[in-house]
């Protein structure tokens, strides 16, 4: 599959880059280093996202670059689908995205059923960006400072800033030889983590007002209401990283984030310790993901949301515990 995706961009002319909604450093890293080393084999690509940039990732090269209307489909050679485990993922534009000649799934997430011919799947790589990393590697190809730049967001951010059960020696070894093309850690870390605007920080102290423990305080959660995001003047995309903290508590395996959407569904993004799977409950909701981090949205008030979700975390924990 590699040898063809190879043969896809030495073919081609024209290329579109995207990747899911509601972006991350995975996506967004690995769509502009992907743009950056088709446009530096003098190919034509044009990233499109559905969402805005969150402010975090704006320092990332390229990311100026990003178009929020997507072109005619028929002008495109091939396209790209990045961190999706399925094309509706991508948003309102999945149906004419569809449409273009060649579609070409790379990801990493274990739910991804392959929906289109061309998919270099990887479940135990730490993000899309590593899986990129072996593309380049394969085509001969060098990240610039720019790429590398974006390469290692990828990783760092996907493995939880090198902490979660992800970081393997491959992804270690990945970012260390992208630290080697340019990529600078600390500066990277200070834009992603360190540059929180005033009101996620007012988020963040109303939201901890919400914390609950189920499940023999094995499971902890945290609420964010289209309420709370008003009364603090915070952005849908200042809930990243809010779903960690309860699994920062001493005896917490689970952590769940609840998050109101504007079209009367729950966000649920979960999070877990060791072995404790929760991509198999998100999966039960209609999502997926990882084993220790996983996704879904669900329809239904935020109460019965929470109640049917945590009911579903504390049986998969007593049966894990049966085995």
């Amino acid at each position: 599959m590699l040898q063809k995706i190879i043969d896809i961009i030495h073919r081609g002319r024209t290329f579109l880059v995207t990747a899911h909604e509601r972006l991350d450093g995975d996506a967004l890293g690995s769509e502009l280093a992907l743009y950056a080393m088709l446009t530096d084999l003098r190919k034509q690509a044009v990233v499109y996202n559905q969402d805005e940039i969150p402010g975090n990732y704006r320092f990332l090269p390229g990311s100026e670059s990003i178009v929020s209307a997507l072109p005619p489909p028929e002008t495109f050679d091939a396209a790209f689908i990045l961190d999706c485990s399925e094309l509706d993922r991508v948003g309102r534009e999945a149906p004419r995205i569809a449409g273009i000649r060649q579609l070409v799934n790379i990801d990493h997430h274990v739910s991804n059923g392959g929906f289109c011919d061309t998919v270099l799947l990887d479940p135990k790589a730490s993000s899309t960006g590593e899986i990129l990393c072996r593309v380049m590697t394969a085509m001969n190809w060098a990240p610039t400072p720019p790429a590398a730049t974006c390469l290692y967001t990828a990783i760092l951010t996907d493995t939880g800033g090198f902490h979660y059960g992800n970081t393997t020696p491959e992804a270690l070894m990945a970012a260390s030889g992208l630290v080697v093309r340019g990529a600078d850690p600390q500066w990277i870390s200070e834009n992603v983590y360190e540059s929180n605007p005033l009101a996620k920080i007012r988020l963040l102290g109303a939201v901890l007002g919400t914390l609950a423990l189920d499940g023999d305080d094995r499971v902890g959660s945290l609420t964010v209401t289209r309420e709370v995001l008003a009364r603090t003047g915070a952005a849908p995309e200042h809930t990243d990283g809010l779903v960690d903290l309860p699994r920062t508590i001493r005896g917490v395996d689970v952590s769940v984030l609840f998050s109101e959407m504007e079209d009367s569904r729950i966000k649920v993004s979960l999070r877990s310790k060791g072995r404790v799977n929760v991509e198999r409950v998100a999966r039960a909701f209609g999502g997926g993901g990882h084993v220790n981090a996983a996704a879904c949205r669900v329809e239904g008030d935020v109460d019965m949301v929470k109640r049917k979700v945590i009911a579903a975390v504390v049986s998969s924990l007593e049966a894990e515990g049966r085995r």
